[in-house]
């Protein structure tokens, strides 16, 4: 598939079932070809949001279960799964497996996975056994009961849970509501600083939303092929707005100190200054931002969340120079430890300076 043979048709109807406020009734792939423009397209921007997560997860020195199995639940196209396994490396894995509604995706998803990872065994998800790596990608909006109960299922059976959504208000909103009932019995790894429940869910931060910014590629402006899709498709090819969520059953200890930032675009290349963090464990007394900053002369306004809850802090410039800076171009996640008087921050820790 490359831009001359994409079926701009084809796209245009896709887009149309996405935008539909009615849930679909069944598959909406007709054919191979749907698929393959989507995965060329939707899909690969749902795979930049992946590349962020994943990147994340490495900064944070999580890494899955060795020679375990993926399985790749509501896999569409199978772009989520097909990014984890490249990120990893298929040789960490044992298998990778695939579920859809839509048995025409998993055809596609399972060919696409085996031209890309020939030494891996591929094939469609079983019924019962153990799961590794929970993959789950963009599909909250689209669950109706049945789904769900089948996906408490399935989580009751993983390892490790990769979760990616859209970065919208309601789909972050109802996947931190899965947060906090799966907390009960795997550890938040990420996006938190913490275990503590939600914030962001608490009485009188119904507007507050959980989400972040994904980087496209370099060089995707000035891609006619990307600029005629973003144009025809109605999207800011700047904005990859993402919410996600990772969990893990195993024993994940707290190393001290840590807090962070949700939200906006990132920084220059951020290196750990601190300790490693085992196995993506929270880091005590740090926080994160929620949303975009908001940069004013002299001044930023950020909404923190960290385990003591939420709160809408204003840094000045003055304060923290190079802080403030950062805030406007992020590439990699801000994670920060106050030192605050009120609501005003008057000095600031990096945790990736």
């Amino acid at each position: 598939m490359n831009w001359e043979s994409l079926d701009w048709e084809v796209l245009d109807r896709l887009r149309e079932t996405f935008l539909s406020a009615a849930r679909t009734a069944g598959p909406y792939w007709h054919t191979i070809t749907d698929l393959e423009c989507y995965d060329f397209t939707f899909g690969e921007r749902i795979g930049w949001k992946w590349d962020a997560v994943l990147a994340e997860l490495k900064l944070r020195g999580w890494s899955p279960p060795p020679g375990t199995t993926v399985l790749d639940w509501g896999c569409g196209s199978g772009i989520a799964g097909r990014r984890v396994v490249d990120f990893f490396g298929a040789a960490s894995f044992s298998a990778l497996r695939l579920s859809d509604h839509s048995p025409l995706a998993m055809d596609f998803a399972e060919h696409r996975a085996r031209q890309l990872f020939p030494g891996l065994p591929t094939g469609r998800a079983a019924t019962d056994g153990p799961i590794g790596v929970l993959v789950i990608s963009h599909v909250l909006n689209e669950l109706d009961e049945p789904a769900r109960t089948e996906l408490r299922a399935l989580a009751a059976r993983a390892e490790t849970i990769l979760w990616v959504e859209p970065g919208t208000h309601e789909v972050s909103r109802a996947l931190g509501g899965w947060r906090e009932k799966l907390g009960a019995s795997l550890q938040v790894v990420a996006p938190c600083t913490h275990r503590a429940t939600c914030g962001v869910l608490a009485a009188g931060n119904e507007r507050h939303w959980c989400h972040f910014f994904a980087a496209p590629p370099a060089g995707v402006y000035a891609d006619s092929g990307w600029v005629k899709f973003g144009q025809r498709a109605g999207i800011d090819l700047r904005s990859l707005p993402y919410s996600f969520l990772v969990l893990d059953r195993r024993n994940i200890t707290e190393p001290a100190g840590f807090a962070r930032v949700i939200g906006d675009q990132p920084s220059p290349r951020l290196r750990p200054t601190g300790p490693r963090l085992d196995q993506g464990a929270p880091e005590k007394g740090y926080a994160r931002i929620i949303g975009e900053p908001r940069l004013y002369k002299g001044y930023a306004k950020i909404f923190s969340c960290a385990a003591d809850g939420v709160a809408d802090l204003t840094l000045q410039k003055r304060d923290a120079p190079e802080i403030f800076k950062a805030l406007k171009h992020a590439s990699e996640p801000m994670i920060y430890r106050w030192t605050r008087h009120g609501d005003r921050v008057s000095a600031v820790e990096a945790r990736f300076p």
